[in-house]
């Protein structure tokens, strides 16, 4: 069959085994790399092993430590403080599967259908089985306008997709705001970069005049920073703890808290989730939540309570470790139990002749055999023809509607408690 049994001398006897030295199992490591230089079958230098062992021991940890080399270190550093190419979605290992956490609004993976929770099965046609997230994350990547073929399993698929996405750069402006009726606006964060809380506050600045309710939508927000998750959460609340984190550490053990600021929002707060709300953004979901500074709505989101830190080394790589838990006002635990919705909806898009039967308007010239007025007509109404992009949101989404209605209705609500 091929195969040649040696017998060498790894085995540690009882004594050894009682050692209290904790780097005796360092000789093991070292005589398995000697014994690899000497007998593997080609030659391999040892600073590939010693990556690779690195790689390894850090994937065995949890699904979001792991090993940058120093391409993927250059990547973690322009993917929070600019742009870069890519297909724009958030990933993970999740029961030992390839699998997406979320897309991110208006990149290529989100234009081309991938949703939270679709696995990834293969990658250009390679399987995904015991792959690294940073392996994964690097085939993803690549030029602009080189193309990517994803094998995607969707939720509640029998059979699995090809999915070619032609990859772009990914603009990392994650804040957008709209006014969906005079004085209530709707604020969307697709992530957390370290412009993200100054952006938020220039966009403020610019439409808070006689506001009355705010609509907040971390809806497929993936995370990001921890500390522009605080700031964001910060201009909610004016006093109280925001969030904490506990680890080994003492540098993983903090505690961070609101202070009252001139620009703090005080309308009433819908903030809208789904299962693609992960990280930084169940940070901000569950401080609002705990401090009863607003309504949460949709679904659970997806339950990543625990916090990175990436840790440069001196090669110029560095590694992603997992350092710390973080928790609620409260003293929830986010990990794998995610944020329960004050009001649970799940997304119901309507479908395009639906929509039309229930929204479009119907008037006289509409109707058959109508009358002309004989006169020509220069042009439409102004309300005609100028549909906005909050307005066709608004008619497909569901949950955005009850937020919209929810928040209009808080001032009264709370006069009934």
């Amino acid at each position: 069959m091929g195969i040649v049994c040696m017998l060498l001398a790894l085995a540690t006897t009882p004594g050894t085994t009682r050692a209290t030295d904790r780097y005796e199992p360092l000789k093991s490591f070292s005589q398995v790399m000697d014994l690899i230089e000497k007998t593997y079958v080609v030659d391999v230098e040892r600073q590939e092993l010693v990556q690779g062992a690195i790689q390894g021991m850090l994937q065995s940890l949890d699904p979001h430590s792991g090993y940058l080399d120093q391409e993927a270190f250059k990547d973690m550093q322009d993917e929070t403080s600019g742009e870069f190419s890519g297909v724009g979605i958030e990933i993970t290992m999740q029961n030992g599967r390839l699998t997406v956490v979320s897309p991110i609004e208006d990149t290529p993976a989100f234009r081309a259908g991938l949703k939270s929770g679709d696995i990834i099965l293969e990658i250009d046609g390679e399987s995904t089985q015991d792959i690294s997230i940073m392996d994964a994350v690097h085939k993803i990547r690549g030029p602009k306008g080189s193309e990517v073929e994803l094998t995607v399993l969707h939720q509640g698929a029998a059979k699995p997709e090809r999915i070619t996405v032609k990859r772009d750069v990914i603009p990392m402006q994650s804040v957008k705001t709209e006014v969906m009726e005079p004085g209530y606006l709707y604020v969307r964060i697709t992530n957390f970069n370290e412009n993200t809380t100054k952006d938020l506050r220039k966009q403020l600045e610019k439409k808070t005049k006689d506001l009355q309710g705010m609509v907040l939508d971390l809806r497929n927000n993936p995370g990001g920073l921890l500390d522009q998750a605080v700031s964001v959460a910060d201009l909610f609340l004016s006093r109280g703890k925001i969030v904490y984190t506990q680890g080994k550490v003492k540098q993983a053990k903090m505690n961070f808290q609101a202070k009252e600021q001139a620009s703090d929002i005080k309308v009433p707060t819908v903030v809208l989730i789904n299962s693609g709300t992960a990280s930084a953004s169940e940070i901000v979901a569950g401080a609002i939540q705990d401090h009863k500074r607003g309504l949460i709505l949709g679904v659970r989101s997806f339950g990543k309570g625990s916090v990175q830190t990436v840790i440069p080394l001196p090669d110029g790589a560095g590694i992603k470790l997992t350092t710390a838990k973080y928790y609620t006002p409260n003293g929830r635990s986010i990990q794998a139990e995610g944020i329960v919705p004050d009001i649970r909806l799940a997304f119901n898009p309507i479908e395009e002749k639906d929509e039309d039967s229930i929204f479009r308007t119907i008037r006289e010239r509409d109707l058959a055999r109508h009358l002309e007025s004989g006169e020509e007509q220069e042009g439409e109404d102004e309300d005609t023809g100028q549909e906005t992009s909050i307005d066709r949101r608004l008619k497909k989404d569901n949950q955005l509607r009850l937020a919209l209605q929810l928040v209009k209705s808080l001032p009264v609500i709370k006069t009934l408690q």
